[in-house]
């Protein structure tokens, strides 16, 4: 599934990934590479699969492993309000 940002949500590219301005609540997040790579194949319409796959592809990591590691981002960035 696809991943959007709520319209309260600012992003800035970094050396390191990418930071998330909550504008709500004035909080900030950060994203490590995978992190960043994990959210642009989403932002790109690519589903959870595909960005599993992204990270296999360009990092060191079991395919299982990637799985669970995009599962859980993607529902904390639901949790928090950051994403729909």
């Amino acid at each position: 599934m696809a991943l959007q940002f709520g319209a309260d949500v600012s992003t800035a590219e970094t050396d390191y990934g990418t930071v998330l301005l909550d504008e709500r609540s004035g909080s900030y997040w950060e994203l490590n590479p995978t992190g960043t790579l994990v959210v642009s194949t989403l932002m790109a319409g690519g589903d959870e699969a595909a960005a599993a796959g992204a990270l296999v592809a360009e990092f060191d990591v079991d395919p299982a492993r990637a799985d669970e590691d995009v599962a859980h981002l993607v529902a904390e960035l639901r949790a928090s309000g950051l994403a729909v």
